[in-house]
């Protein structure tokens, strides 16, 4: 892996440790020469995780939607800073850049890039490793959610699986090193989990 993609908050939350595991990734990243792939502001994790590779002297490229320039949160200190069209376009150039995706604590747009990411893994667009460095149990209820998704028949657990999740940098890197995506796609039939009916379909 050379350049690892990270979605976080642009907000800090409510415990210094999430700053503190940021800033923490970013030097680990820049120790281990891969250069962060982020959402280019300056403030929150977002901030920190660059401050972490940049401090460690690592290369970090922002990608920003144009409506951000207004609010003025872009990094001003970034190796370089990629403005795009939309949202959507910054989700696409992300992915194009990198070779894994990290996500941390955050809220709704982590949740949503997270998720676009991990399902263009499913339906096969792409093999790279997607992962939760998971700070203090924040993932938790959200991973409780995706087993109920799995058990209530809506979710491969071949699939469930393809979620790296560690609580340690080098424990969850390690893993992303080591990934390979699985053969299989996406789609549950009725006859997965019982004897089919005729005409049986796709739940």
């Amino acid at each position: 892996m050379k350049r690892i993609t990270v979605f976080c908050g642009s907000s800090s939350g409510s415990d210094d440790k999430y700053i503190s595991q940021a800033f923490l990734l970013g030097q680990t990243l820049a120790k281990q020469n891969i250069e962060l792939i982020y959402g280019g502001a300056k403030v929150g994790l977002m901030g920190a995780v660059a401050d972490g590779t940049l401090n460690g002297g690592g290369r970090v490229i922002g990608v920003m939607p144009d409506f951000l320039k207004s609010v003025e949160i872009a990094h001003e200190g970034l190796s370089e800073l990629i403005w795009v069209e939309s949202m959507h376009h910054r989700k696409t150039r992300m992915n194009e850049l990198c070779d894994g995706v990290i996500a941390l604590p955050g809220g709704f747009g982590t949740l949503e890039e997270f998720f676009e990411m991990l399902t263009w893994a499913q339906l096969g667009l792409h093999k790279k490793p997607i992962a939760i460095l998971n700070i203090d149990g924040f993932y938790d209820p959200l991973l409780g959610l995706i087993q109920t998704m799995v058990d209530k028949g809506f979710l491969k657990e071949a699939n469930q699986r393809m979620i790296l999740i560690s609580d340690n940098i080098d424990d969850l890197l390690n893993q992303m090193y080591n990934y390979v995506a699985p053969a299989v796609g996406k789609w549950i039939h009725k006859s997965d989990k019982m004897d089919p009916p005729k005409n049986s379909q796709f739940f």
